[in-house]
C-alpha cells in the first residue's frame, strides 16, 4: 500500500489574481471537498481537497500584500507565518505583474526551503513572446521556483499543476477527518467522554499516552454509530488498555456509551480501536493533526 500524503499548500498573490478561480479549479478536479469555515490566526482555510492516498488542505493567508501604507511589522508576521505553517508555496502572479513590493518578503521566497510553484495566470490573454519574456524575468528573479503558466479561468495547465502539488506534499497521515461529517463539537465530546472513562480507569501515565480520535460518526434517526480510536504510544500501553480478554476496553466503551445516550437522547453504538501510534507526544506532525499548534 503506497504511502498517505498530505500537507498545506499556501496560495500567496494580489487580490483579483485568480486564487479563488484556481481553488474551485481545483476542487472540481478532484473526489470531494470540505470546505472549512475554521480560522485559526494563521491560516484561512479555503478547502480540503481529499483522494484515496492524499489530502490537501488548500489556504491563503488574508491581508499577506498589504497596502503600501500599511505598517512593515504586519508585513513581517505574515512572511513568517506564510513560510512556517506550509508545507509547499504557490506563488500566484498576473502577467506582467513585476516582484512584490516587499523586498524582505521576496528575500524570503528566494531562499525558501520548502518547494515553491510560481504560477503566471491569465494567460489567456497573452501573446506568446509576453509570456516568454515573463517566464524568463521570473525565472530570474526566484530561480527556485518552478514556473507553471496556467489559466485558472479556462482550466488550462491546472490538472497537471494539482499532480505536481499532490507530488510534492509530504508523507502525512489526514489531519482532517475524509468524511463529509466535519461537525467538530460532536467528535470532540465523543473523544472527551472516552478519554475521561480512561482517565477514571487507568492508572497515572497511562491517560497521559492516549489520544483519542473519532472516525466516524453517522446519525440515523433512532441511533448513533461511532468508531473510535484510541492511539498510545506503544504496544506495552496497547496491552493494558485492552486488558485481560478485552475486559478493561469493554469497560470504558460501556460506560462511555451510557453519558453519550444521555448526551444525544438517542441510541447509540460505539466500536473501539486501539492503535500504537509511536511517540505521537513528540512527534510535530502528529501533534499538528491532534489540534496542538505547537510554537
Amino acid at each position: 500500500m503506497s504511502e498517505h500524503k498530505a500537507g498545506f499548500v499556501n496560495i500567496i498573490g494580489n487580490p483579483n489574481v485568480g486564487k479563488s478561480t484556481l481553488m474551485n479549479a481545483f476542487v472540481g478536479e478532484k473526489l470531494s471537498i470540505i470546505t472549512s469555515k475554521a480560522q485559526t490566526t494563521r491560516h484561512r482555510i479555503l478547502g480540503i481537497v481529499n483522494g484515496e492516498d492524499f489530502q490537501m488542505i488548500l489556504s491563503d493567508t488574508p491581508g499577506i500584500i498589504k497596502p503600501a501604507y500599511e505598517l512593515q511589522a504586519s508585513m513581517m508576521d505574515f512572511v513568517k507565518s506564510a513560510f512556517e505553517d506550509a508545507d509547499i508555496l504557490v506563488y500566484m502572479v498576473e502577467l506582467g505583474e513585476k516582484s512584490l513590493k516587499d523586498e524582505l518578503f521576496f528575500k524570503k521566497l528566494q531562499g525558501s526551503k520548502i518547494p515553491v510553484l510560481l504560477l503566471l495566470n491569465k494567460m489567456d490573454i497573452s501573446e506568446q513572446t509576453i509570456l516568454e519574456e515573463q517566464v524568463a524575468y521570473w525565472q530570474e528573479q526566484l530561480p527556485n521556483a518552478e514556473i507553471h503558466p496556467i489559466s485558472a479561468l479556462h482550466n488550462f495547465n491546472v490538472k497537471e499543476v494539482f499532480l505536481r502539488l499532490v507530488e510534492l506534499l509530504p508523507e502525512a497521515p489526514a489531519y482532517y477527518p475524509k468524511d463529509q461529517l466535519t461537525d467538530k463539537p460532536e467528535r470532540f465530546f465523543v473523544n472527551e467522554t472516552i478519554r475521561e472513562k480512561i482517565l477514571q480507569h487507568y492508572k497515572k501515565e497511562i491517560p497521559y499516552a492516549v489520544e483519542i480520535e473519532t472516525e466516524e460518526f453517522l446519525e440515523d434517526d433512532d441511533i448513533i454509530r461511532m468508531r473510535a480510536v484510541i492511539m498510545v504510544e506503544r504496544d506495552s500501553q496497547k496491552g493494558i488498555i485492552i486488558g485481560h480478554k478485552g475486559a478493561a476496553l469493554k469497560r470504558v466503551g460501556m460506560e462511555a456509551r451510557k453519558d453519550l445516550e444521555k448526551f444525544f437522547d438517542k441510541q447509540v453504538h460505539i466500536e473501539l480501536y486501539v492503535k500504537v501510534n509511536k511517540n505521537w507526544r513528540s512527534n510535530s506532525h502528529q501533534l499538528r493533526r491532534f489540534g496542538y499548534h505547537q510554537k
